[in-house]
Order: C-alpha cells, then sequence, then structure tokens
C-alpha cells in the first residue's frame, strides 16, 4: 500500500522536535544556573545606560512636549514662515534638559552639605544620643526598683557588646572595610558615566523619538498578525497611561510630602529637619508601606535626641499622612490604578519581594495593568458565552441555570442559589 503523505505529519514532527529541544533547553539551564545568572547579570549591566536613557526620556518626554507645543511652535511659527521643522524640538530639548539639570544640581547643592553635616552630627553626639535615651527610660523605670536593675544590665551588657564588637572586629575587619569603601567609589563613578551615556541615549531618543516609535510598530506588524499587533500596541498604550499617571504623579506628591514635612518640621522645631523630610519625602513613594517605612526610623532617631519631640514628630507625621492620603494624593494621583487596597499590599509584597525598592515602586502599577488585562480578558470570555460581566451578578449564586447545565442541576440540593440568566446556547 502506498503511503499517503498529510500535512499533519509534518506539523506532528515539528511540534514532537521542539518540544524536545525546549525540554533539553530547560534542562541544561538548570543544570548550569550559576553560569545563566552570571551570564544575565553581565548583560544587563552592558544594559544600564540604554535603560537609564530610556527611563529620562520617558520622564523628560512631557516636558519636552509642553515647551514644544505650548511655546516654541506658537511663538516662532507667526513670525518665521519658513522656520526649519526641527527647530522648536530642538529648542524644547535643550531647555527641558537643561531645567531638569538645574532642578537636580540645584537640590543636591542644598541638601546634600545638610544631610552631611546632619549624618556628621549623628555620628559624633551617638553616645550622648543613647546616654541621653538610657537615662530617660531608667527615669521612667525609677518607681520599680526591680525594673531598673534590669535595665541597668541590659544597658551595660549592649554597652559592653558594642565595645568589644568595636575592638575585636571593626579593627580587624578594617583593610576589608577600606576594599569595600574602595569598591563603592569605583562603583559610583561606573553609576555617574551610566548615567552620562544614559543621558546622550535620551537625548537621541528624545529628538526623534517618533521616529523610534513608527520602527516598534512596523516591526510589530511584521512579527505578529494584524489583530495580534492591534492588541499588543492597545496593551503599550495602556500601560503609558497607567504608568505615566502613576508615577509622575506619585513623584509630585512625594516632592510636596517632603517640602511639607520639611517646613513642618522647621515650625516645630524638631530636630534633622532636612535629613528627616528627604527621607520622608523618597520612602512615600512607596504606596501604602512608604509613610512607615520613612517614619519609623526617622522616629527613633528623633527620640534618641528629645522623648517629647519624638511625640510631637509622630503627630505630626499622622497628621501629614492623612492629608496625603485623603487630600492631596487623590487630587494629584485619582484613580489612577483602580486597585483595592489588597491587592495594592500584595502588588507591593510581591514584586518588593522579587525586585527590592524598585519593585515596590513599580509594583502596584504593573500589577494594576496585569488586573486590567486580567479583568478584559474575562469580560469579553463573559461576552462569548452570552453572561453578565458586572461581578455583583455572582455574588449570591452557586451555579448557573442554562440548557448545558441541566443534567447537573437536577442533582444539586434544594438550598442552592441559582441564577437564571438568559442564554442563546443550545
Amino acid at each position: 500500500m502506498k503511503f499517503r503523505w498529510e500535512k499533519q505529519y509534518l506539523y506532528w514532527g515539528i511540534t514532537a522536535f521542539l518540544v524536545i529541544v525546549c525540554s533539553i533547553s530547560f534542562f541544561l539551564i538548570l543544570d548550569r544556573i550559576e553560569t545563566v545568572q552570571k551570564v544575565l547579570h553581565t548583560v544587563l549591566q552592558i544594559l544600564t545606560p540604554f535603560s537609564i536613557g530610556l527611563v529620562l526620556a520617558y520622564l523628560v518626554s512631557p516636558v519636552m512636549d509642553f515647551f514644544e507645543v505650548k511655546v516654541f511652535r506658537p511663538l516662532l511659527t507667526p513670525r518665521w514662515k519658513k522656520m526649519p521643522k526641527p527647530l522648536p524640538r530642538i529648542l524644547a530639548l535643550v531647555i527641558s534638559i537643561v531645567l531638569v539639570l538645574a532642578i537636580i544640581a540645584g537640590l543636591l547643592v542644598m541638601v546634600v552639605p545638610q544631610l552631611i553635616d546632619s549624618i556628621k552630627g549623628i555620628v559624633n553626639n551617638l553616645q550622648y544620643y543613647f546616654t541621653n535615651l538610657e537615662n530617660w527610660i531608667m527615669e521612667l523605670a525609677a518607681s520599680d526598683p526591680e525594673l531598673t536593675a534590669m535595665l541597668e544590665s541590659l544597658f551595660n551588657d549592649l554597652n559592653q557588646t558594642i565595645t568589644e564588637w568595636a575592638s575585636k572586629n571593626f579593627l580587624p575587619q578594617l583593610e576589608q572595610i577600606i576594599s569595600g569603601l574602595t569598591t563603592g567609589v569605583v562603583g559610583f563613578f561606573k553609576f555617574l558615566t551610566n548615567t552620562f551615556v544614559g543621558l546622550v541615549i535620551a537625548i537621541y531618543v528624545l529628538f526623534d523619538k517618533e521616529h523610534f516609535f513608527a520602527q516598534s510598530k512596523k516591526l510589530t506588524y511584521a512579527i505578529f498578525p494584524v489583530q495580534a499587533a492591534n492588541t499588543l500596541l492597545r496593551t503599550v498604550r495602556r500601560a503609558d497611561a497607567v504608568f505615566g499617571s502613576f508615577i509622575k504623579g506619585k513623584l509630585i506628591d512625594s516632592l510636596l510630602i517632603g517640602l511639607l514635612c520639611f517646613v513642618g518640621m522647621s515650625i516645630f522645631k524638631l530636630p534633622f529637619a532636612l535629613l528627616i523630610s528627604v527621607m520622608v519625602g523618597v520612602t512615600n513613594i512607596i504606596p501604602f508601606f512608604g509613610p512607615f517605612i520613612g517614619a519609623i526610623p526617622s522616629a527613633i532617631l528623633i527620640l534618641m535626641v528629645d522623648p517629647l519631640k519624638c511625640l510631637y514628630f509622630v503627630l505630626f507625621v499622622l497628621a501629614l499622612q492623612q492629608f496625603d492620603g485623603n487630600i492631596l494624593g487623590p487630587k494629584i494621583l485619582g484613580d489612577s490604578t483602580g486597585l483595592s487596597a489588597f491587592w495594592v499590599m500584595f502588588a507591593i509584597l510581591t514584586f518588593g519581594g522579587a525586585l527590592g525598592f524598585a519593585g515596590m515602586v513599580i509594583g502596584v502599577p504593573t500589577f494594576a495593568l496585569i488586573y486590567e488585562l486580567i479583568s478584559d480578558f474575562a469580560s469579553s470570555r463573559l461576552k462569548k458565552h452570552e453572561l453578565p460581566v458586572s461581578t455583583d451578578e455572582y455574588r449570591d449564586i452557586d451555579y448557573i441555570n442554562t440548557i448545558e447545565h441541566e443534567a447537573v442541576m437536577k442533582e444539586e440540593v434544594d438550598d442552592v442559589k441559582i441564577a437564571d440568566f438568559p442564554s442563546k446556547k443550545k
């Protein structure tokens, strides 16, 4: 009998071959996981300037668009009929970059010297702060002799432990510490180099961003079917809307909170006003947990100086965070994520555990996008099955009364809640 060739045999063979290749590749990756990690780490280091450049371009783009569309084009077009097309873009780009660099330089000039002075003051007066805290605790426990004796023994043991660690561990490891400082200095200069290269990349991307977008869309339509490419581009636009509104709004919100914290601490004459305000402003970028991450170490720092001022600080920070959570934050951010408090906490803990501080910052908008995509997928599938999309419709039911489920319905007990949704499926 003559063998009859069919295309499905070819498809089956290719599928089996790809499954075998993927299985072998997966096994080799697991067997050489350390080598794979080193390669990935090297690749990420090489791509660091590009990552910095793309992030800078993404953040500076709205500023450049404002100057180009709202300032330079209306200003130059009526006066210069044969104006070169890229001139408004060039002027807007130069102004935006200079403005951003000026803001960063101004903040560094104002903040860094005072931060260094604050840190030096803390280090130089650490023994005084520790003694002050010890005396305050001992005064509170003066009425109880047993508690006083226990606290004295605890502080003596703690002081002895610190002294022994400094003499036995710190001094012998001084060479390693100096080596670590050297590595840190090298890493700092490497960071500056990557930042400078990233700035150059950002300038190139911003100057011709429409061309880069067009190339990306062209490649997308070349690789994927038209419907899949449309879906992918729609997802990218949605991600841009979610990330843009959240991250830019959160940066503005955190800057204002830091400034309000500095003003309030200066009015109440609380110590380390600038240092703590920077800490509170930076950690405020993290949703939900950010205020606590910044306030707790700040409160401990003030507690060592003056316990009563620590109480004032805690009350002030609570009032400030209430103002941010109920008034300032909603005004700036609006409902940019649409997530409940539970999902916000889930996103922060999950992405923070995987990516650290960066994960805690981008976790909420990333999960908001994933949540929205899953919701859209579920809604489309429900519409396809001609079922309700609203979640409230499913709150008090156990199963749906349709023709397909008639056999199952007869087996159910009487107290089961049945939803009699209309269905055209036969």
